[in-house]
């Protein structure tokens, strides 16, 4: 057994160091939100059970593509707790980390930023008080196995808190993961969301430790949801009946927006922490005119807000580019990154 472990350990020294040389000089978070600028998430894919179960692999030539197009940054979902142990010690499995390795890689060397995160741990949603001591696990193997990655990767620690984590049960166990995160980089950025599904209106609910300067807040935004989730299957029986509905950005269409970004600026300047549009995205059952007008504007918002953004998501339901047409969604895409 020893000697088992001599080698994982070894092995997990040695797939780090192609992390390694590209930066390793931590930037404050401030910078590092501004450097991320407008990203793109690599949705669909490892978030799925299985990477390729819901149709989409991250291809190396994807990264490339991100990059060109002018993305800064990729924000990566990452099911984690498909690929544990379900008992102690928890072990993520050697090959699935390889294989995080290798977008990793790729995403650096197309000179993109990443955050890295824990997505879709659902017995956790519903039982995070019996799943705590996994969920802490999970994230101290994470944590060791990039610990000399380049600062250029970020972690986040759950994707959108919801169903039983209420903001008692989330300011208490997040700031144990942390804690443990800092024993092995103390001054990686770190983002953290607020609970109801990274709600900007639960903001003022996250007690952000006043010790650690190297976190980043995030939210979400899909607001007006029976707009961005028409037809949405995962939505349930009613969003049938959302279909049509369209964004014509009128004054009181945008004005909503604005206030929810007003929320989120006036929360990052009084707290003196930036904040970070970590999804944002209006499914493909919309029209593509309303769909890339309401995209615009939110990426507007957002970056007058002075929040970097990451648009959900890359290449499904809500996607920036066609995996099968090999092409990007144009009007999309210059709603992104476009002037």
């Amino acid at each position: 057994m020893r000697k088992q472990l001599t080698s994982l350990a070894l092995w997990i020294a040695a797939s780090c160091i192609f992390l390694t040389g590209q930066n390793t000089e931590a930037a404050s978070p401030e910078e590092f939100n501004q450097k991320m600028a407008v990203g793109v998430n690599l949705g669909n894919c490892l978030e799925a059970p299985n990477e390729g179960d819901w149709g989409l692999k991250i291809e190396p030539e994807y990264l490339k593509l991100i990059a060109d197009a002018g993305f800064k940054h990729v924000r990566v979902p990452i099911r984690w707790s498909a690929h544990a142990l379900k008992e102690a010690p928890y072990t993520v499995e050697v090959k699935f980390f390889e294989r995080v390795d290798e977008v990793v890689k790729e995403a650096l060397n197309n000179k993109l930023l990443v955050v890295l995160n824990m997505h879709h741990y659902g017995e956790f949603e519903v039982a995070p008080d019996a799943q705590q001591t996994r969920f802490k696990a999970i994230w101290h193997q994470i944590a060791e196995h990039f610990s000399k990655a380049s600062k250029d990767v970020a972690f986040e620690i759950y994707n959108e808190p919801c169903k039983e984590i209420t903001d008692e049960r989330w300011n208490k166990l997040y700031p144990e993961v942390l804690q443990d995160i800092r024993k092995s980089n103390p001054d990686r950025v770190v983002v953290v969301g607020t609970v109801k599904y990274d709600n900007v209106h639960k903001l003022e609910s996250l007690q952000v430790p006043d010790s650690d300067r190297h976190i980043i807040v995030t939210v979400h935004y899909y607001e007006p949801f029976h707009f961005t989730h028409q037809g949405a299957e995962w939505a349930g029986a009613e969003s049938a009946k959302w279909l049509g509905i369209t964004w014509k950005g009128t004054d009181v269409e945008k004005s909503s927006v604005d206030a929810d970004f007003d929320i989120a600026a006036k929360w990052g300047k009084d707290h003196n922490r930036p904040v970070y549009l970590g999804e944002f995205g209006a499914y493909s059952k919309a029209d593509i005119d309303s769909r890339a007008r309401w995209t615009r504007y939110v990426r507007e918002a957002a970056v007058q807000s002075g929040l970097s953004a990451a648009y959900w998501e890359f290449g499904s339901g809500f996607g920036v580019y066609d995996p099968q047409g090999k092409k990007w969604r144009e009007p999309l895409l210059h709603a992104l990154v476009g002037k």
